[in-house]
């Protein structure tokens, strides 16, 4: 990618692909940086369902686990203890709402809320407390997500080693001692369980890093885009006019976090007429196929009652589509969705600054804004003590 181009691709980096996209003759079209990317609707949900280029290990977890089987029983484990644990996380997200500071700085608080909301879930309260430490610092300096400035992720990386090791510390200890019977403690329990006993501890705690960052990251992020975009399209005065269902699903929408899935192709083949030799990358943009005009009503309006209209729905793949699935797809919509509706009850939340432009790295995430938070009654616990 040339310099021009890099800087047009920071400046507005989603307009920058709608406007490769219209520019291609065809469904397929090159992005600067070498990979090619499926501009046409139709065409990018051929290539997700497509048995034969779909074939084979799910790229979201590399070579960590040794077969696909054994991806797919993982991530439904992973989903199972979640969702199990959904009740504890509503309160404790309702709790650390109710202890958040009238104006407070984001996406930053967003990753923090959903980290406090499911820290005793990753890590059960009595485990290692060098771990604890170096998972609630991991989430203050910013390391799930990729940074977009050079000295942020300069910064990150002097603060990123420290994770690791402590994790590995962690994993060689339980599997010394033996995982209790009976339900896991934590994630860590269940991913020790869930693994081949082959499975070296690095690759364990890389496992785990991974879960660790598509929980609290990407729900945490994906909470700052619905906050966003639900202030500043309302009346600053009033109450927002919808449910935060329809708010989390639209800000899903029009600004995917996931904003670019892509894999290696595993064969020579062929997509509107461009050849693909095995290695290239194919990409597809839910945000593309969220914003195509002929799909959607007025796509590039943010409409949540959009999501109360019948035939409303175009192609919507916040967490992709076809054999790879998320497996959790529904839970971190059940997660985003409460963590919105906690935010939101009771409140009045206003923006200051903000930009729907996104920085995008491995992630579309939010420039930074305000939330101004003022209650309109006192918070109350539903339940008291832990479930």
């Amino acid at each position: 990618m040339s310099m021009v181009e890099m800087l047009r691709f920071r400046r507005d980096p989603l307009g920058f692909v709608e406007e490769f996209s219209r520019r291609s003759p065809s469904g397929v079209f090159r992005l600067p940086w070498g990979a090619w990317c499926v501009g046409d609707s139709e065409l990018a949900l051929a290539v997700l369902r497509d048995p034969a280029f779909n074939k084979g290990m799910a790229p979201f977890f590399g070579d960590l686990l040794p077969s696909r089987s054994a991806q797919v029983d993982f991530g439904h484990a992973v989903r199972n203890l979640v969702r199990a644990r959904m009740p504890e996380y509503r309160d404790n997200m309702a709790r650390a709402v109710a202890e958040m500071p009238a104006v407070s700085r984001w996406p930053a608080t967003g990753t923090v809320l959903v980290y406090r909301s499911t820290a005793d879930l990753l890590l059960y309260p009595h485990a290692s407390p060098t771990l604890r430490s170096s998972m609630e610092q991991a989430v203050r300096v910013g390391t799930l997500i990729r940074a977009p400035h050079m000295w942020q992720r300069a910064r990150v990386e002097m603060r990123r080693p420290k994770l690791k090791p402590a994790v590995i510390e962690e994993v060689t200890a339980r599997r010394k001692e033996g995982i209790p019977a009976g339900e896991p403690r934590d994630l860590l329990d269940l991913l020790i369980r869930a693994c081949p006993d082959e499975i070296t501890s690095d690759a364990l705690a890389d496992l785990y890093l991974l879960m660790f960052l598509s929980i609290v990251g990407t729900v945490g992020h994906s909470v700052a885009w619905s906050l966003l975009l639900a202030c500043l399209h309302s009346t600053p005065d009033s109450s927002w006019p919808w449910p935060a269902d329809w708010i989390v699903r639209e800000a899903a929408r029009h600004r995917p976090v996931v904003w670019m899935v892509g894999r290696s192709v595993p064969r020579p083949t062929e997509f509107a007429g461009v050849p693909f030799q095995r290695g290239a990358i194919l990409s597809v943009s839910p945000y593309l196929l969220h914003h195509d005009e002929d799909r959607w009503t007025l796509p590039g309006l943010f409409r949540p009652a959009r999501w109360a209209e019948p035939g409303e729905h175009g192609p919507y793949l916040p967490f992709s589509t076809g054999p790879f699935t998320c497996a959790g797809a529904a839970v971190a919509q059940a997660m985003i969705t409460d963590a919105v509706a906690a935010l939101a009850n009771r409140a009045r939340l206003t923006v200051t600054g903000g930009d729907l432009r996104p920085f995008v790295t491995n992630a579309a995430i939010c420039r930074p804004f305000a939330l101004h938070r003022t209650t309109t009654t006192r918070w109350r616990p539903a339940h008291k003590g832990r479930r």
